[in-house]
């Protein structure tokens, strides 16, 4: 026997004795490719389907077969295995080619792979390029040709291979390359993305253009050799310039805050993985109302800067000997915050300042784009007005700059004060728009509107006086707005005024400091903590004192969203909420949200139907815990109203609604600037501060910071909808009463009031028992009880009598 003849039978004897020792060992392909699950990112969407975000170490969007053009299955198969659906998973051509090439190199070649092989491969064994890993991978794909079709084969396939940049599966990598659907590729675009894969980290169009295009030529030849294509189509897609560049995310709506949220939620309760597993999750988020809420907020931002002056530059730059080439490296390291553009100032032509954007673009800067911008010295104080553009910048500044509404860059930086904004549904706690800064970056993530901590000042006062409504009080009861001294703690109102006896609507309305304090102690602090508890706040008991009158007790504005959706539902306790249903990569659904609802129609009308004041809900529904009194919320929606219309918050007015309600709050030293109010539909808290507590400075109260943020979202929000219009609800009873005393009168002038029933002979405002409640109501009208003095050691000072017996 010769020696070729001996080494082929060696040969034949050695593969047999390893495909009888390796295929009781080779994995289960019908097991294993039915648990075939591809990695995709999580995706977030709002309610209304706006992709808000994805999430997810690779990009991935799977496509069936019949999804992905013949043009690219043919291009694909032009490069990578034209006789696919020939050969029965293994080229005897190609390989018998390969087999030639190493006898006479010595370098074991790929090029035997078909993509029957290279699915194979992918999902079952290692890369590594071995005889015994290749045997392996052929009986493997024997196995997988009898267990899948070919086009099943070429689905995996083009759903699972590498692109580079993260992309994997050819749908992603169009979007990620070209910022198409695979739809709308042309001949050129399909031939690049099909030569990408032989090298994807160092040949894609990104990387290396060069070697991709001459990829790409290679492949178009390869097509018209095969008939895929014409000469005509050839020569158009042969003479087609690249423009192949990285593109984010397809994302439709801005809300990074929310986003993170969910990002973190389903990280909790699905583990980290589940951002590769495809989940789709819908919001509770109203793509209208983000919007106008973001708008809101960044123009309240802008709006303040402006008036406090301008801080300088982000940074300062040696622009010296700089290149075009060295300045887009610079800006490309630079933050991207949306709208606002980064730019460096090169220098000075004809008075204007020249700014380099990047990319070769150059704007200027004249006196009239930057004449806002006196010098910021504090909160109070700015320098004087620019006489000259190098007045405000320099050469070498980095600096923002944005579009006015005429078409015109103005200097514009990013705001060092910040804002929130967060929209509550009062039926059900659904958040339909949240914002929590100027803008969602890698710098700025913090979700002020939920983990946020600050005072909430006079917003907080509504709950005091609710509480007193709880124990008897009514609209019209008389209060002291008069000093009062707690220890070594003298409050004062910000006027330094006191305006005495005055009914607690008025109070309200005016957000009257003292007469808060006095109200909480007649009250108690105890009883009013323990009733506040209602509304969802956790009240620690070493903060409660007096002072919790002018909202002390640090919260987040979502919790005082959840507290005022009590007033704006009828008394209901809904919880916010922010994901409404998940998905699975399937489109199966795994997670939907049943949260707990108020009365859906027992409140506010907005036509000729009245409220059924039933607290039923639909059938199926989760009905919400009825926390207070309907006509508590009834009463404390009147006196949030005079807020509006001749109180703190007037410059609401300017809306043109009377069914917008609410309140203003302002810390000390004017810290944080805050306006919570509601209509029928919607629930919003306003916010503006520092992060460092710093002075937001003289005149930027609630009624105005907050306010300004507040009725621009509003306007927008409520335009078309109805005004809703809320009556009285049962055991309400009109009362005339004389305005200046708190008491029943039979004048012509005096004023209607709607009160509980129970107390309608208790309008001087009876200071209930502190152990039975209120007290109970008497045929004969009570005296007039003295004004009572600060009680000693701070037992609360009584405003009425303890109870009928001390009436007598």
């Amino acid at each position: 026997m010769g020696a070729p003849l001996q080494l082929l039978t060696l040969a034949l004897l050695g593969a047999a004795a390893f495909v009888n020792l390796t295929l009781p060992e080779l994995p289960d392909v019908k097991q294993g490719l039915s648990q075939v699950q591809l990695q995709e990112p999580l995706r977030v969407y709002s309610a209304d389907g706006a992709l808000m975000a994805e999430f997810g170490v690779e990009r991935r969007q799977p496509l069936t077969y019949a999804e992905f053009p013949p043009l690219l299955i043919q291009a694909f198969l032009a490069t990578e295995d034209s006789r696919f659906f020939e050969h029965g998973g293994i080229d005897v051509v190609g390989m018998g080619r390969a087999i030639v090439n190493y006898a006479s190199t010595g370098i074991k070649a790929q090029g035997a792979s078909t993509i029957t092989m290279q699915v194979t491969r992918n999902f079952f064994l290692s890369p590594e390029k071995t005889f015994k890993r290749k045997l392996a991978e052929v009986l493997l794909s024997l196995r997988v040709e009898k267990t899948l079709t070919k086009e099943q084969i070429l689905e995996l396939y083009l759903n699972q291979i590498f692109f580079g940049h993260r992309a994997y599966g050819v749908a992603a990598a169009s979007t990620l390359y070209y910022g198409k659907d695979l739809a709308q590729l042309d001949v050129a675009e399909m031939a690049m993305l099909a030569g990408v894969p032989k090298a994807p980290s160092s040949s894609n169009p990104v990387t290396n253009p060069e070697r991709a295009l001459e990829r790409r030529n290679y492949i178009l030849g390869r097509m018209l050799e095969l008939g895929f294509i014409d000469k005509s189509r050839y020569d158009t897609a042969l003479a087609r310039p690249d423009d192949a560049r990285l593109h984010g995310a397809q994302v439709d709506l801005e809300a990074g805050y929310v986003a993170e949220m969910v990002r973190r939620e389903i990280a909790e309760y699905y583990g980290e993985q589940a951002a590769k597993q495809g989940l789709r999750v819908t919001t509770t988020i109203d793509s209208r109302l983000q919007t106008a809420a973001q708008d809101a907020v960044r123009k309240a931002l802008r709006q303040y800067e402006r008036r406090h002056g301008y801080r300088g530059p982000e940074a300062r730059v040696d622009l010296a000997g700089a290149s075009e080439v060295d300045m887009d490296a610079y800006l490309e390291g630079v933050p991207q915050v949306t709208g606002l553009e980064a730019g460096l100032v090169t220098g000075f032509a004809d008075g204007a300042a020249q700014v380099y954007l990047g990319g070769g673009r150059r704007v200027t800067l004249g006196l009239g784009q930057v004449s806002w911008a006196r010098a910021f010295k504090n909160a109070g104080w700015r320098g004087n007005a620019p006489r000259r553009v190098a007045d405000v910048v320099a050469k070498g500044d980095l600096i923002r700059v944005r579009l006015d509404q005429q078409g015109k860059w103005e200097l514009s930086p990013i705001p060092a004060v910040t804002g929130v904004l967060v929209t509550v549904a009062p039926r059900d706690g659904a958040i339909q728009a949240m914002v929590s800064g100027y803008a969602y970056t890698e710098k700025s993530q913090f979700n002020r509107a939920v983990d946020m901590r600050r005072q909430p000042g006079s917003s907080f006062k509504p709950f005091i006086y609710a509480a007193a409504l709880n124990r008897g009080w009514t609209p019209v009861s008389i209060v002291k707005d008069v000093g009062i001294r707690i220890g070594d703690w003298q409050p004062q109102d910000s006027d330094h005024r006191e305006l005495g006896a005055i009914p607690m609507r008025k109070a309200l309305a005016l957000s009257r400091n003292l007469a808060a304090i006095n109200l909480l102690q007649s009250v108690g602090v105890d009883n009013a903590a323990h009733f506040i508890r209602r509304f969802g706040f956790d009240l620690d008991p070493k903060v409660l004192g007096p002072s919790m009158a002018l909202g002390t007790a640090e919260t987040s504005p979502v919790k005082m969203a959840e507290g005022y959706a009590i007033f704006a539902n009828g008394g209901y306790h809904v919880l916010p909420y922010y994901i409404s249903r998940i998905e699975n990569a399937s489109g199966d659904l795994i997670y939907q949200a049943e949260p707990p609802r108020a009365c859906a129609d027992c409140w506010y009308r907005t036509g000729t139907e009245k409220p059924a004041r039933t607290a039923g809900t639909a059938a199926g529904e989760n009905p919400a815990e009825q926390v207070i009194d309907p006509r508590i919320a009834y009463q404390m929606t009147s006196m949030l109203r005079g807020v509006v219309e001749y109180g703190t918050a007037t410059r609401a007015l300017r809306l043109g609604r009377k069914d917008i309600v609410g309140k203003t709050g302002t810390t000390n030293d004017i810290r944080d600037s805050w306006f919570c109010g509601f209509q029928a539909d919607f629930v919003t808290v306003a916010w503006m501060g520092f992060d460092n507590n710093e002075k937001l400075g003289r005149g930027e109260e609630g009624g105005r910071a907050a306010l300004s943020m507040w009725t621009d979202y509003m306007e927008d929000a409520l335009r078309d909808k109805p005004v809703a219009k809320l009556e009285a609800p049962p055991g309400m009873v009109k009362v005339k009463v004389d305005g200046s005393r708190g008491t029943e009168s039979k004048s012509s002038t005096a004023q209607t009031e709607e009160v509980m029933e129970e107390y309608r002979l208790m309008l001087m405002g009876p200071d209930p028992d502190p152990d039975t409640g209120p007290a109970v109501a008497v045929k004969k009208k009570p005296a007039a009880a003295k004004p009572a003095a600060a009680s000693p050691k701070g037992t609360p000072a009584r405003a009425a009598p303890k109870s009928v017996d001390d009436l007598f």
